[in-house]
């Protein structure tokens, strides 16, 4: 039989807190088994699980985003996996764009930036 921890050693392992666990339990992001008396149990199984949520977590998943991407079936799943890389790609591309234009205003030769076609274009987003 694999090890048991308690809510505390699985945060400790898992490097979060303790409530953390608990609310991804509360909200059926996690499933977490009782001892006799009334006592969470992680098992090998559960803290796989909850490894899952916390990397999905940091990769930029809400919770319900976790909760339906550990859905059982893979088409479910990977429908909101692409929904997330399209959105991140999104991101990204607007991100992109913001360095572009504070990169040429460091280096924009006009006093004012408002005088400057190059960002006044930027501004309109052409």
């Amino acid at each position: 039989m694999g090890t048991t921890r308690t809510v505390g050693e699985a945060a400790a392992q898992l490097g979060v807190e303790a409530h953390v666990l608990r609310h991804w339990e509360d909200v059926g992001a996690l499933t977490v088994s009782r001892d006799t008396h009334g006592y969470r149990v992680f098992d090998d199984r559960t803290l796989e699980q909850a490894r899952t949520v916390l990397r999905l977590r940091r990769v930029g998943l809400s919770l319900p985003e976790v909760m339906a991407a550990m859905a059982p079936t893979k088409v479910a799943a990977q429908r909101v996996v692409r929904a997330k890389i399209a959105d991140l790609e999104e991101e990204i591309a607007h991100r992109e764009q913001a360095l572009t234009y504070l990169r040429h205003t460091l280096e924009c030769r006009h006093r004012y930036l408002d005088d400057c076609p190059d960002c006044a274009t930027f501004v309109r987003g052409t």
